[in-house]
């Protein structure tokens, strides 16, 4: 059976779920402050504010399936806690919760702290060094206490076309990377992100917390270099670690036990394969 579906925040990550829902043969609606003029899709727009309670009077009916998924309009404290913890509880509270039956919220990987070399799983306690990751706590807390059924998807560092940014710095040599101290990336493609939000939709019983990741974590200078070779160009100088984002390995195990299966499980052949077709 066709869902009605309502993305909230439908940017980059957002498209890619609509095109994937539409596919499989769902009703898609897409909520942002800014409409897209130049979009021929079946997808059904929708304009408003997630901040402003008053703009989501008129949402459709019927809506079976919500996807969380919008982006601050800064970064500090009070932008994510307008977007994510009052967006989030205005948002429920506009929708028919007769219909309503299954909200995806699109979390992040910055809940977690420090791990340094150790394996992060959905079962490791949550130690955000940074607001961020303080207020998608607070956030996810809130919706897994409502009626609704939920399930966090906390993603990994996005990669994918228009996400090269590593990338550009390395070509222009301004890449820095700490090679005294081991410090772990995580990634995952935003296909593969996008794939695992329509799966996470679709299983019949999902936990409530996934971690979205591929199978590869890798130092950051290991990667650094793989990168630098693909490109030819020279290996980032030494510089410091990236602060506010603890060390850590993510696992996947979970999300691969419910059945999803990633079409680039190593971020090095998702960028060589992103930079051929480029």
């Amino acid at each position: 059976m066709s869902e009605r579906v309502l993305i909230a925040g439908c940017g980059d990550l957002g498209r890619r779920v609509a095109n994937r829902l539409l596919a499989r043969g769902d009703e898609v609606y897409a909520l942002r402050r800014q409409p897209s003029a130049q979009d021929d899709s079946p997808v059904h727009w929708i304009r408003a504010d997630l901040t402003d309670a008053r703009s989501l009077r008129d949402l459709p009916a019927g809506i079976t399936q919500l996807v969380y998924s919008p982006t601050p309009d800064a970064r500090d404290e009070m932008a994510y806690r307008r977007i994510f913890v009052d967006g989030l509880q205005h948002l429920l509270g506009a929708l028919d919760q007769q219909s309503l039956h299954r909200v995806l919220f699109v979390s992040s990987s910055a809940v977690y702290g420090e791990h340094g070399e150790a394996w992060v799983d959905e079962d490791t306690p949550p130690a955000p060094p940074g607001f961020n990751g303080n207020v998608l706590l607070e956030a996810e807390a809130w919706l897994t206490n409502q009626p609704v059924r939920s399930v966090v998807l906390r993603l990994a560092g996005l990669y994918g076309p228009g996400r090269t940014h590593v990338v550009n710095q390395l070509r222009t040599g301004t890449a820095r990377v700490s090679r005294q101290v081991r410090h772990w990336a995580n990634r995952i493609h935003i296909e593969d992100a996008a794939a695992a939000i329509v799966h996470l939709l679709c299983i019949d019983e999902p936990q409530n917390l996934y971690l979205g990741v591929d199978d590869t974590p890798l130092p950051l200078d290991v990667l650094y270099d793989d990168l630098a070779t693909l490109i030819h160009a020279p290996a980032a100088a030494e510089g410091p670690a990236p602060s506010g984002v603890g060390s850590k390995r993510l696992s996947n195990a979970r999300l691969r036990a419910s059945g999803f299966r990633f079409q680039w499980p190593d971020s090095r052949a998702g960028y060589a394969e992103l930079l051929k077709a480029r």
